[in-house]
């Protein structure tokens, strides 16, 4: 990834992402979008498949920062913006302003980015073989659903556009259910072209998805976010199935799985979640609730949170006494998916059908966390309650909360701190995007 993060800011400067719109950005010493349309090199390709992967990190902290905060995981108390302690917590949300349009504008630039390759590969002048292209194409459309995925969970009842790829007649936008449907047809789509590739990808991809980095393996992935989107549309059949053909492993180490990557030289970028311990300026604190709702010697608690060093922090009448910890290192990776997710996924899709299993799936969780096995009841609700509270821990931080808690409908049992505050269900559309 540091190797071509030169080449891929000039390839950024091509491309200019608002609104869903791309546009030209004139450049006698760049190449232009087109020439990454029509007749594009296999190194020109290349350019675009890895840059695709790095630009997915851009903005990465604020989409988790943002809906960690919604789902009152964490506060920031830094005091930067009082937005932060303001309108997220209170609504509504500017259309127009930075807390809607930042994350949108960031993951429509990833699927924009994954059309583009699409078309480049389509079109392109090295002579590829149909094979290499389903290589290419499982890529990218794996890729694209990602990133749809994250910024449906955002926009929820507000909706998304599926189809962007073409920037002057984008598809209309569609509610929350109907997204799920496009997104799972691409995910399906982009398997079956990753079951018709190569052994190798024509390119290569970042360390971080070491492990993932044969068209095989990375429909391993693919399966994985279908598992999830199965999950959100209540349709636990294909949830099971989907995670047969995953990566998870329910003897395997919980934190397996594709990451984003990070560092510090030239043009790189670093990691934006982590936080310098006891740091003034690095005030992100856990919700007094995560800590005290713990069940006793809970290790996740320990691992992810810290006391501030300085004693009780405070900001706009919120106050907490534990600074979020998730990161050792500002080059520490940040995982898409994790095993932990996929075995928690299995849990719940066991519940109604196989409730045995899904405590033997919780306890696997439970376990690793130094808590022991699950000793409550067994009903449906008794496990969808552990469910959550699983979840709660054991991802903490990695922008669940909040869509747990509005698939559950339970927004109403997260807390708020202050009158006048308010749990949020979802960003607006842009304004941009209204017009």
């Amino acid at each position: 990834m540091k190797n071509i993060l030169n080449k891929i800011i000039l390839f950024s400067a091509v491309i200019f992402i608002s609104s869903c719109e791309l546009e030209e950005i004139n450049n006698p010493n760049a190449p232009t979008y087109e020439s990454f349309l029509n007749g594009a090199t296999q190194a020109d390709v290349r350019l675009v498949a890895t840059g695709l992967e790095a630009i997915m990190r851009n903005d990465l902290s604020f989409h988790y920062q943002t809906v960690s905060i919604l789902g009152r995981e964490y506060y920031d108390l830094t005091g930067v913006d009082p937005r932060y302690t303001g309108e997220l917590l209170k609504g509504p949300l500017d259309n127009n302003g930075f807390l809607t349009t930042r994350a949108f504008a960031a993951w429509y630039k990833i699927v924009q980015t994954a059309n583009l390759l699409e078309i480049a590969v389509e079109n392109s002048a090295a002579g590829f073989s149909n094979a290499e292209k389903d290589g290419y194409y499982g890529y990218a459309k794996t890729l694209e659903a990602y990133a749809l995925l994250m910024v449906a969970n955002r926009q929820y009842s507000n909706g998304i556009r599926l189809d962007v790829s073409d920037p002057n007649n984008p598809s209309d936008i569609v509610d929350y259910n109907t997204a799920l449907t496009g997104i799972m047809t691409l995910l399906n789509e982009a398997n079956t072209h990753l079951n018709s590739a190569p052994s190798e990808f024509d390119f290569v991809p970042s360390a971080g998805f070491s492990g993932f980095d044969t068209p095989s393996a990375f429909a391993e992935f693919n399966r994985a976010i279908a598992a999830r989107v199965a999950i959100y549309q209540n349709d636990k059949t294909t949830a099971l199935s989907t995670l047969n053909n995953s990566f998870m492993d329910l003897g395997g180490n919980l934190d397996d799985g594709p990451s984003h990557v990070f560092g510090l030289t030239g043009n790189d970028i670093s990691n934006g979640q982590y936080y310098i311990k006891d740091q003034t300026g690095q005030e992100y604190m856990a919700h007094d609730t995560w800590v005290s709702d713990a069940e006793p010697n809970d290790s996740r608690v320990s691992s992810k949170v810290s006391l501030f060093g300085t004693g009780r922090q405070s900001f706009d009448n919120l106050s907490a006494d534990y600074q979020v910890q998730l990161y050792t290192s500002n080059t520490d990776p940040i995982k898409l998916i994790r095993n932990e997710e996929l075995i928690l996924l299995y849990a719940e899709a066991n519940i109604g059908s196989n409730n045995t299993e899904a405590i033997n799936a919780i306890n696997i969780i439970r376990n690793d966390a130094g808590i022991g096995d699950y000793t409550g009841g067994t009903t449906n609700a008794d496990l969808e309650n552990e469910i959550l509270h699983q979840r709660r821990y054991s991802l903490f931080g990695e922008g669940h909360r909040w869509v747990d808690m509005r698939r559950y409908n339970r927004l109403s049992q997260i807390p708020t701190d202050r009158a006048g505050d308010n749990v949020l269900d979802a960003f607006p559309t842009p304004v941009t995007e209204l017009n």
